[in-house]
This record gives structure tokens, sequence and C-alpha cells, in this order.
């Protein structure tokens, strides 16, 4: 942090206010977000409000993405409701505790650059159903409880009015940079709103509706419950969970940040960052939190690259809740529906409808199918469950790629020049590219033009020797790596060595230490 704040002297009187005024933007966006991600973890509002506070600013300071704004989020809260319901907010705090914990070890263990294996795909279906998430949960303020307590919409005059204010926010962003740059245009439509339903005095909803935001600094809290285990039963496997979420929301919300501004964040760090920043939120009352592509997008939208923007955006909150409450329960919530509205359509990659037809229908499917998960169950899921399949289709259009050209030599030797990649979904190819009981009397396989990757691969060679073994045929093995030499059992006394020729490589056998 200090660091930051020493190297304020090399920027510039705009940039610095660009990230000031950025800030102050997201942090009004930011408080309706915290306040309704704590209701559905069924926790309190400051407790949202400060897990805000205090994970924006430690991730901000300290993070290796600067300009990325993280909180209080939903895909956590979602995780949340029913370790809170179940067992109440204590196990919370400590569940919160022990995620930042995992989530420093898996910095420290240097995992972060695993994210960059994440295929294209996966991450246009995180990005566009993130998109989809952020737009349908502004809906929830379009309701109302009734009598019986159930959220019904709210009466047709209400929609009307809170309709039109949202209309007037998102017109005020779309065509106000074509005037002026000087200040972000989401700040200037949240306060031009905000005045005119206080000038003429419009009923509408108010980030007021949702809950008090006043409240004082946050306090040491140590969670009280019983330290046995028992409890770690409880919290652990909640706490793997949002340890996953926090990440991969995080890590990904990294790399789209990275390819908008080209330039390269640090994803062990930033993991790092928000371990710590968990572990301190939940030793403060606060639900933990991770990158927020809502707000980082609004931040990065307005030109906001510093660590100075998110540091900002932690202060602001805090004056709002220590300060300024009463100001900001007058917001009407149109105006921050009206900002995420565009945050959503900003977000969406509406490149990839061009795709279609022009990409393998793997990488259609795959995308359609990430953003569909993140939107109806779980991001981490979704994120996996993409991967997975993304390293299925690969591992089976790799696969067929095997292939062997055969000749004849002057003695009568027939030679197969393998060509491909050999490995676990390969090796049934493998197999069916020879014929011992018909090829000749002395047979050589050439793998000069191959690559043997895995344990797999060398059972297959080693069954393959075994079966010319019964044949009564001759088999040479030419071109393998030391590694295969050494690995290979079968086919021990058949392998040609050339130590100029040779190629060196490791292979990935799980038989080696």
């Amino acid at each position: 942090m200090f660091s930051a704040f020493s190297r304020l002297n090399r920027f510039n009187f705009h940039e610095i206010k660009t990230n000031l005024l950025s800030g102050l933007t997201v942090a009004l966006a930011m408080v309706p977000e915290a306040i309704a991600f704590a209701l559905i973890a069924h926790v309190s509002p400051l407790t949202g409000l400060y897990a805000a506070v205090l994970v924006c600013f430690i991730t901000a300071a300290f993070g290796g993405r600067p300009g990325m704004i993280s909180g209080a989020a939903g895909a956590l809260a979602v995780v949340m409701v029913a370790l809170v319901v179940q067992h109440g907010v204590e196990y919370l705090f400590a569940t919160v505790v022990l995620m930042g914990l995992l989530q420093m070890l898996f910095a420290v263990a240097k995992l972060g650059k695993f994210i960059r294996m994440v295929p294209h795909p996966v991450m246009l279906g995180f990005v566009n159903g993130l998109a989809i998430v952020i737009f349908l949960a502004q809906f929830n303020h379009f309701k109302v409880l009734d009598e019986t307590g159930a959220r019904v919409w709210m009466p047709s005059n209400a929609l009307y009015v809170m309709g039109g204010l949202i209309v007037l926010t998102m017109a005020i962003i779309y065509l106000l940079p074509r005037l002026t740059k000087a200040i972000p245009a989401t700040l200037i439509a949240i306060l031009l709103v905000s005045a005119l339903v206080a000038g003429f005095n419009i009923d509408t909803k108010t980030v007021g509706d949702l809950g008090s935001i006043a409240g004082g600094l946050p306090s040491l809290h140590i969670p009280q419950l019983p330290l046995n285990w028992e409890t770690l039963r409880i919290i652990v496997p909640y706490a793997l969970i949002l340890a996953a979420i926090g990440l991969i929301e995080t890590l990904l919300t990294l790399n789209l940040i990275d390819e908008m501004t080209n330039t390269r964040g640090r994803p062990n760090r930033e993991a790092l960052a928000q371990g710590a920043a968990n572990v301190v939120t939940g030793f403060f009352g606060g639900m933990g939190g991770c990158a927020m592509i809502g707000q980082s997008m609004i931040n990065i939208g307005n030109q906001a690259r510093l660590r100075l923007s998110g540091i900002a955006t932690a202060v602001f909150l805090l004056g709002f809740i220590l300060f300024a409450s009463r100001w900001i329960e007058m917001i009407p919530l149109a105006a921050l529906i009206g900002v995420m509205f565009v945050v959503s359509q900003k977000t969406f990659a509406w490149g990839s409808f061009r795709l279609f037809g022009q990409v393998p229908k793997a990488d259609i499917f795959v995308g359609l199918l990430v953003a569909g998960i993140t939107v109806i169950s779980d991001l981490a899921i979704a994120v996996i469950t993409g991967v997975i399949i993304s390293a299925l289709v690969f591992a089976w259009e790799h696969a067929k790629k095997i292939q062997a050209k055969t000749t004849l030599d002057v003695d009568g030797k027939k030679i197969y020049a393998l060509e491909g990649t050999l490995f676990f979904a390969s090796t049934s190819a493998f197999q069916s590219l020879f014929s011992p009981a018909d090829d000749p009397q002395q047979v050589v396989i050439d793998f000069k033009a191959a690559r043997v990757v895995d344990h797999s691969a060398l059972a297959a060679i080693d069954t393959l020797a075994m079966k010319y073994q019964a044949a009564g045929k001759t088999l040479r093995l030419r071109h393998l790596s030391q590694d295969c030499r050494e690995l290979l059992h079968n086919a021990q006394g058949i392998i040609e060595i050339d130590l100029l020729e040779d190629p060196q490589y490791r292979v990935a056998d799980n038989a080696q230490s």
C-alpha cells in the first residue's frame, strides 16, 4: 500500500482524478450489491459491507492485478446460505478464515499459473454466463414482499417509474461520453437521477429499502464456536468450495482484464492477497469475498488502471458507512440497476455469436455449456466441467492423428514410420496400425516423427512387442528417448540405440517419482 502511495507523484493529475472518481462510482455501485449478497447469505447488511471494504482494500493494495475490484460476491453468497441457516453466522466467520488460509496455500504452491490453461471457449462461457447472471440479478429489485411475506412484482405504476429511471440512467451513460469524458458517465448518471428523484420527490425504491448501511469501524471478532473435530467437519467442506469458487472467479476475471488492457497480472500474488483479505475479513465480522466482474468492468471502463482506484473504492465505502449513510440510502435503486444493466451489456461477448459456423462445434458447445451452468448452478462447476470437456475433446481429436507410413527396405524389412502423439487416447489406434500375423519376418518401428507421452503409451509398445514375439517375428524399435528405453519392460532387448539421433524428452509416466 505504501509503495502505491509513494508512486503517486509519477502519475499526472488526470490519472489520479480518473482513478478517484472511478473509485467513487464503483463504491456507489457496490453498496446495493453487498447488501443484496448479505441478505442472500442470511447475514446483516453490514456483514456484506465490511467484507466489501476489507477485501477490496487489501486486494487493491497488495494484489497482483491493479484495477480489479474485489468484494462480497454473489457466487460465494449462494454457498454460504446453507451454512448460516444450519449452523449460524459464527461458523461462517470461521469458514471464511479457513477459506483464506486455503487460498494462501494455493498461492504459496504457485498454482495460479494453471489458470492460463483454461481454454478460450471456457473463458467466453464464463464471461457470458456472468453477464447474464448480473442482468438477471437486477430483477430481484423489481419485487416487494406481500402480506404473506412472499416476493411479488411491485405495482405497475412503480414498475413504470423505475423502468423510466433505468432507461434515463442508461441513456446518460451511453450518450454523455460524446460530450465529455472528464467525469465518468456512470457517476454523472447516478448523481443526476438521484437529484431528479429528490428534487421532484419521486416515489421509488432506494438503497435504504434494502437495509441500513449506518455503522462504525469493523472490530476484531474471534469466531465464537467450539474448537473441535466436529467444527472442522462442518466448516472444511464449505471452506474448500468457497476457496475454489473465489479463486476461479478471481483468476478468470484477472485473465479477462489482462486481455482487455494488454497487460499481464500476477495470479499467485492476487491469490495470496485474496487469501489474506479473507482471513482478515473473517476475524472482523465480514462474509469474505473475491473479484467482482461487474464492478471491475465499471472500473476498467472508466480507464482506471491504478491500485488507487480499488483503494479509493474501499475508503469511499467505509466513508459511506461512517458518515454518509443517510445520503447513500437516498440513492434510487433504478440508477444503480441501470448501471449494472450497462455493465452486463458491455461484459457480454457479443462477438461470440459470429463464431457460429467458423470454429469447431465442440468449442461452441463448451462455451454454451459453461454459460448455462454458470447461470443455473455454480461457477466452479461450470469452469471445471468446461475444462474437462475441452481436454477430452482435445484428446479425442489428437488421438485420431496418429498414423504410420510403411516401406520395405532392400533386405525385406517392413518399416513403420510412426507420426503423431502416442498417449492414453491413441493407444487403440496405435495397435490397429500393425498386423503382426501378416508382416514379414523382420519389422522396424521408427519413432523419430512421433512422441511417447505417458505410461499407457509405454504399455501399448510393450504389448505390441509381445504380439510380434508370439508371432515369431523380429521387431526392432528405433529412435526412442532415453526415458522410453528405461521404462519399457518387454521390449528392452529389441530397442536400437543411436545417441546422436535419438530424441531427448521426458515421459509423463506415473511410475516415475
